[in-house]
């Protein structure tokens, strides 16, 4: 009876169903049932369109607000913008487990292999872990571009062996993004709004399309005062803001210069505004940031003494100062703190079809962040987490666009959504959970987290309940077609963002990223 109640719920919601049935891996006839009044249920649904963003003409078309702002074209995130599929990368060596310690003839291997020459695409080729289990009791290490790491499913397993928090398999290059000295101009336009591809700047003369550029916003003393940031309820621990931690970097490049108009690749995800400090751009280069790194196809499991062990393996794997990589086909069981975790200078990464399973670790602050990101440009899409407290996540200062798609986590801890120190511009697209979705002024929780994210999009997702709540100042927040139960939030008094269409039944299109990227192909 529970089943056949569930079905009659609605189309979302008999997704989800479908979701956490793919992962005990029912019957045929099973899936076959749920597909049968999935489709029937969508179709006897009225249809109804977004305030913010409509179809006509089978185009989307976005409603901008009194000042110009409109939901981002979040499209051209992920491994290299979506316009390259992941590639079927050939292997060029084989290794078996001995069932002891195989740490150092994978790393040996790894390093071979970084001595080669990559071919046209920046690829050296793929290593293929063959079935079995292999001890790792530190961490693997790529530093070099072009290298996949393969296992044959979940029965090629890396055991993150003995004690001590660590990462088991690590892919990160070097340095940081360097300004490239007098190349910095203003932009001139007072106000550059949310979901922007152009703006004018005081002298183009110095730029050209194809410039990989830093569009820049600075933090200022206003901006952080008008936010109350500077003014978060004080405890042992907390840092007010201040303007020097807060001045922002978006990744961008140039498509086109008309005069002074600089055209970018990817939207603005933060309004430039005149009374905080404006705007400016410059030409940056990375050196030392590394490319087509895949980890693909295998189980990472850790060892652990007891559920709240802490001293064992902490992330499956971590990237960082990395662009146009992938995590495919991964599942983790028994780490502290994530399966996938993408750092601050990573971009343009893709982390699909993969796994989070059962975490060992105290149930509080700093733990069981599932799939973390703190870089931009990046996509999680198709993954499912259990027991995790914030399973899609982003951190502090993080710079959008940033996408997570047609996703699941069950038996959640804690929420999902931004978690603290202001993220921008991110797209939770179908996105179910039974735990909460929250965006919200977390006050003085962890060092002062304060506001956390701003121009986050909850698009057709599910949730027990949710605080979203809108920033005092440069933006706000989207809420579509969630299928929650609306609560105040930690703070009381703070704006809280309007839904549109309180459960999802009927919404069009069902997932804005699938449109988005649909309609970017046929550019």
């Amino acid at each position: 009876m529970k089943l056949f109640k569930e079905v009659r719920q609605s189309g979302h919601a008999i997704r989800a169903l479908f979701n956490r049935w793919s992962e005990v891996h029912l019957r045929k006839a099973g899936l076959c049932l749920c597909l049968f009044f999935w489709a029937f249920t969508a179709s006897a649904q009225q249809a109804w369109q977004s305030k913010y963003v409509k179809i006509q003409g089978g185009k989307l078309q976005y409603i901008p607000d009194e000042q110009g702002n409109i939901i981002p074209d979040f499209s051209r995130v992920g491994y290299h913008q979506n316009e390259k599929a992941i590639p079927n990368v050939a292997v060029v060596a084989t290794l078996s487990a001995t069932g002891e310690n195989d740490q150092q003839r994978i790393q040996d291997a790894i390093d071979e292999l970084a001595r080669k020459p990559a071919d046209a695409r920046g690829i050296r080729g793929a290593i293929l872990l063959k079935k079995g289990e292999y001890k790792i009791p530190e961490s693997l290490r790529i530093s070099v571009g072009g290298i996949v790491l393969r296992g044959e499913g979940e029965a090629t397993k890396l055991i993150a062996t003995g004690k001590g928090q660590r990462k088991t398999i690590i892919a990160s290059g070097t340095g940081k993004a360097v300004e490239i000295p007098n190349s910095r101009v203003k932009i001139a336009d007072k106000y550059v709004p949310l979901g922007a591809k152009s703006f004018q700047v005081a002298d183009a003369s110095g730029f050209k399309v194809g410039d990989a550029i830093m569009v820049y916003r600075p933090g200022t003393q206003k901006w952080i005062s008008d936010l109350k940031m500077d003014q978060i309820e004080a405890q042992a621990n907390t840092v007010q803001w201040k303007p020097s931690d807060y001045n922002f970097n978006f990744e961008r490049r140039i498509t086109a210069i008309k005069g002074n108009t600089i055209f970018i690749d990817n939207p603005i995800v933060m309004a430039m505004e005149e009374q905080y400090g404006g705007g400016e751009i410059y030409k940056y280069s990375f050196t030392g940031r590394i490319a087509e790194v895949g980890i693909e196809n295998m189980w990472l499991e850790s060892e652990y003494a007891n559920d709240t062990d802490e001293d064992h393996g902490w992330d499956a794997i971590s990237f960082n100062r990395i662009e146009n990589s992938w995590v495919s086909g991964v599942t983790s069981r028994y780490f502290g703190y994530s399966c996938v975790n993408l750092g601050g200078e990573s971009k343009q990464i893709t982390v699909k079809d993969s796994k989070c399973l059962a975490p060992k670790s105290k149930i509080e602050g700093g733990r069981r962040y599932s799939f973390n990101n703190d870089g931009q440009l990046n996509l999680v899409m198709n993954c499912f987490a259990s027991e995790g407290r914030h399973d899609y996540v982003t951190g502090a200062k993080v710079c959008g666009p940033n996408v997570f798609y047609n996703c699941v986590s069950e038996k959640a801890k804690a929420d999902i959504g931004p978690h603290h120190r202001w993220a921008m511009g991110t797209l939770y697209d179908n996105v179910v959970s039974d735990g909460e979705i929250n965006s919200q002024d977390r006050g003085n929780w962890g060092t002062g987290h304060g506001w956390a994210g701003v121009n986050q999009v909850f698009w057709n997702c599910k949730a027990s309940k949710a605080a979203v709540q809108d920033p005092y100042v440069s933006g706000k927040n989207y809420v579509i077609g969630l299928t929650a139960k609306p609560y105040e939030g930690r703070l009381k008094g703070r704006p809280a963002t309007a839904w549109d269409g309180q459960g999802g039944a009927g919404l069009q299109p069902v997932s804005l990223y699938a449109k988005q990227v649909e309609e970017n192909k046929k550019r």
